[in-house]
């Protein structure tokens, strides 16, 4: 270890995020999600315990998978017109005319024919990996289910892979990460721009929204709003235990003047799964169960249930030229979500083919491996009032009677002699959580110095101890 003393300041970082790294994902996904301003707290006590079970899983994985994965162009935003996709169309597909690149994206169907693709060592794969919970897309904002939907044929299972064991990927997906006590979530897309009740195919499509005037042709929008409910409502009923909806595509919503009735969705989809998670994203009030910062992490610790949701490449979707985060980043930027009380959800892009890439296994392999010796200080806790000093973040046990301290390593930096921190005074013994074994420390003027063992991999570090009363 390099022999020089870390000096961290109590609260230094409370403006700070992981992302202050350098906007990785920001920067390359351009366009993000904001975040609802207010949070309004379930009165179903059944949401209320399953909203509880929820926080104490911390680590989710989601899945962008769908037509767009056969040419990897990451999702289906290039199929919107509007300028801020302008770019990414002339690269994908050059000298093409909008409705000539529309033609084409639709016909990517055609060739998605996932043959390499096993349900059973995706969930093995994350298991290993220390993830506790899945979100899985069943439909992207280009409509393509990734479900045999009887009110479609722009499905997965109705184009090459329709004669496969596994034609029914959602369910097959589920059924597996089921079978590994994940708590299972379905991501699905309010607008879907291949219904002809959202896009008339006769007109043009301008924007994201319906193109054409909902309160010029209220009839077209109620078949819409049927459509949506006829969807989910098949997901909700044949496809086993469903503990999350997870709607994307904040735009579609009442104030808008794009109501679905989702109240009445929800209401009836509680009748077949009691307690199920809604997550109406950027929209407050009753239906947004939890947050959804996307691609970024809040600066300050938040006491309401919210999840960061936040890629391991620089696309959601499987992209043949990826920048990968490292192992390191994943441990810290997880390390400060639950510090600050969220749930981290970490995208992977499977293959056209079915196939997770080896360098997202080979790292998300030595995440698990990591969270198998730590996982005390993450896992089933909750937040403490001194929370951040430097680069020590902290939590606690569900009593508060234990408290966790994690010195989250400084990408490419050593491990210094001697970690400190202000405030949470540790009583009694403190445990390094990679083995066990007691570490020293000292307490002077509300000040901790711990002295760290010889010989410890370069890696994040975890402490258990109680607080000095």
């Amino acid at each position: 270890m390099k022999k020089r003393l870390l000096s961290l300041i109590a609260g230094a970082s409370l403006s700070f995020t992981i992302f202050a790294q350098g906007n990785f994902a920001t920067k390359d996904h351009g366009f993000v999600h904001g975040i609802s301003k207010n949070y309004e707290w379930p009165t179903d006590p059944e949401v209320l315990k399953k909203l509880d079970q929820w926080q104490d899983l911390k680590f989710g994985i989601m899945f962008h998978w769908g037509v767009y994965s056969v040419s990897g162009i990451s999702e289906s935003w290039a199929l919107c017109s509007e300028d801020r996709f302008t770019a990414r169309r002339k690269k994908i597909l050059p000298g093409a005319t909008y409705g000539d690149f529309k033609k084409w994206y639709w016909g990517l169907a055609d060739s998605f024919n996932p043959t390499k693709f096993n349900p059973t060592e995706w969930a093995a794969i994350m298991k290993d990996a220390g993830f506790k919970y899945l979100i899985f897309t069943t439909k992207h904002h280009d409509g393509f289910c990734m479900f045999d939907s009887k009110y479609t044929d722009y499905s997965i299972a109705k184009g090459p892979y329709k004669d496969s064991k596994y034609s029914n990927v959602a369910y097959h997906v589920f059924d597996a990460f089921r079978q590994q006590n994940f708590m299972i979530g379905a991501y699905f897309s309010k607008p879907d721009w291949h219904c002809e009740y959202y896009w008339d195919p006769a007109l043009s499509t301008p924007t994201r929204n319906p193109n054409y005037d909902i309160k010029k042709s209220p009839e077209v929008w109620a078949k819409y709003q049927q459509y949506t409910a006829n969807q989910i409502n098949e997901l909700m009923s044949d496809y086993g235990k469903i503990d999350i909806l997870w709607l994307d595509g904040g735009w579609v919503r009442k104030d808008k003047g794009q109501d679905i009735k989702l109240d009445e969705i929800m209401d009836n989809a509680r009748k077949k799964q009691p307690g199920l998670i809604a997550v109406d994203r950027t929209v407050p009030g009753r239906n947004e169960n939890y947050q959804t910062p996307e691609l970024r992490i809040p600066k300050t610790q938040l006491n309401h249930p919210w999840e960061s949701n936040i890629t391991l490449t620089n696309t959601w979707g499987w992209n043949p030229n990826p920048k990968y985060k490292s192992v390191n980043w994943v441990i810290n930027s997880l390390t400060e979500v639950v510090a600050k009380g969220g749930c981290l959800v970490l995208n992977v892009g499977p293959t056209g083919e079915g196939i997770i890439e080896e360098e997202v296994i080979i790292r998300l392999k030595k995440v698990g491996e990591w969270l198998r010796k730590n996982g005390a200080a993450i896992y089933s806790t909750r937040i403490t009032p001194n929370y951040n000093c430097g680069n020590v973040w902290f939590t606690a046990n569900k009593d508060g009677k234990t408290l966790y301290a994690i010195y989250a390593l400084p990408e490419g930096e050593e491990l210094p002699e001697i970690i400190e921190w202000e405030g949470n005074e540790p009583s009694g013994k403190m445990t390094l959580l990679q083995n066990g074994k007691r570490v020293k420390y000292t307490c002077e003027n509300g000040k901790v110095k711990v002295t760290l063992p010889q010989g410890l991999k370069n890696e994040t570090l975890a402490f258990s101890f109680k607080v000095k009363k």
